[in-house]
């Protein structure tokens, strides 16, 4: 009957629940995005770890200048 009356109906609840939404649904793609940064930048150090880390790291200690690669382990490959 606001129409009769020359009233508009309040919206206002309407239009809370809508800000409310609204701003839950920023957070929630906000947070996903941080998400996915974390994993890709996870998955960027898994990468770089697997592909130049492992060998060298094995390596620096038994690699010399004058002889190249020495084999610490006398008894590789045979059963003791």
């Amino acid at each position: 009957m606001g129409g009769v009356f020359g009233g508009k109906p309040d919206t206002s609840a309407a239009e809370e629940s809508l800000r409310l939404q609204r701003e839950e649904t920023k957070k929630a793609r906000e947070q996903a995005q941080a998400e996915k940064r974390d994993l890709q930048s996870q998955m960027a150090a898994k990468r770089k770890a697997r592909t130049m880390g492992g060998k060298r790291s094995l390596l620096a200690s038994r690699v010399t200048p004058e002889t190249g690669v020495e084999d610490d382990d006398k008894n590789l490959g045979t059963k003791v």
